[in-house]
């Protein structure tokens, strides 16, 4: 699988950010969590609080970026060359 296709991939990107975005889901999802702390104003959070935002946060930011990317595609299709 070659890079652009990894990063464009949407099964890939929604099974990533239902199984890593949300996992552990019990007794609720941790990002779920790290958001609430965030929210009220990370006191407390530590560096690797930090990273655990970003590590859980990550396959959601990229699900994102697809979903724009494929919105603009549509509203500002590329010219045929």
């Amino acid at each position: 699988m070659n890079n652009k296709k990894f990063w464009n991939d949407w099964t890939l990107l929604i099974l990533a950010s239902l199984t890593l975005g949300l996992a552990p889901f019990y007794p609720e999802p941790h990002i779920w969590g790290k958001l609430q702390w965030l929210a009220g104003g990370a006191h407390g959070m530590q560096w690797l609080d930090w990273w655990d935002l970003i590590m859980h946060g990550a396959p959601w930011i990229l699900l994102l970026r697809l979903a724009v990317l494929s919105i603009a595609e549509k509203i500002f299709p590329k010219p045929k060359q």
